[in-house]
């Protein structure tokens, strides 16, 4: 994974841009590719709270940050609970998927 560029209106590369980048690493390593686990099972394994979590699945996805796809799904149909898994990453077209081996 490259370098991320964040950015915000809160945004300051000097306090911000280590921190996060280590997050959305750690974030990345906790996301097997194929398996389905919830933002308290992301948490579990990288101790970064859930809404930190789910901003960085969001930066993922964009073409910035990689561009994985990152499905999303009821882990019950009934229940409230979402999970996530990393499925692939996008080709630059966007239309075609590449599945990759996991960075370690």
């Amino acid at each position: 994974m490259t370098a991320p560029h964040f950015n915000g209106a809160v945004y300051d590369p000097e306090l911000d841009h280590a921190r996060l980048t280590k997050q959305i690493g750690r974030v990345y390593e906790a996301l097997p590719w194929g398996e389905w686990l919830t933002l308290a099972e992301i948490e579990a394994k990288t101790h970064d709270p859930q809404a930190s979590i789910s901003a960085q699945i969001r930066h993922l996805r964009k073409e910035r940050f990689g561009g994985y796809q990152i499905d999303k799904r009821r882990r019950t149909p009934d229940g409230g609970t979402w999970e996530y898994r990393l499925a692939g990453k996008r080709a630059k077209t966007g239309e075609q998927l590449i599945l990759e081996e996991a960075v370690r």
